[in-house]
Order: structure tokens, then sequence, then C-alpha cells
């Protein structure tokens, strides 16, 4: 049996784009909770300095194949220019 992954990602909107990153962070929700394995992809904390999702997989299989789908890539991209410093993502 696998075990259940879980992480957390943390981000930090440059100054003045808290809206948009949330915005882009919630169009990539509403596709990747579709994915196969996807048990939890949600903003479970926010503030302007910061966003925080929390998201839990069935399998190291499936975040590999979430890790290589096109919502991450859309995700990747529509926040290319946003973001104050990369992607803070903290396994448990």
């Amino acid at each position: 049996m696998s075990q259940i992954i879980t992480l957390q990602a943390t981000f930090i909107p440059n100054q003045g784009e808290f809206f948009r990153v949330k915005l882009a962070l919630e169009i990539a929700i509403e596709q990747v909770v579709l994915e196969s394995g996807c048990l939890q992809y949600q903003i479970t904390q926010e503030s302007e300095e910061q966003i925080v999702l929390s998201e839990q997989w069935a399998s190291e299989e499936h975040l590999a194949a979430h890790g290589k789908g096109i919502a991450v890539q859309d995700l990747n991209e529509s926040l290319s220019a946003l973001l104050a410093e990369p992607v803070k993502l903290e396994r448990f």
C-alpha cells in the first residue's frame, strides 16, 4: 500500500501582486483537484505577504504525474513574474 504524501507550498507575492497570485492558484486548484490521486489541494493560509497551499497525494506516482502535468506548467508560467522568491515546498 502506498503512503499518503503531504506537502505545503508557500508563495510570496511581489508587492501588489497578491490578488493575481491568488487568482492563478485558484485556477490551478480547479484543475488539480480533478487529477488522479489528488486527496487535497487547497489554500490553507493567506495574507498579503504569503499564500500557503496544502496538498495531499495518494502516492509518489500520483505526485510525480502531477509535477509533470499541464496544470503545474500553466501555474508556473502564470506565476513567473509575480513572486518575490521561489516557491518554498515542504514535505511532511
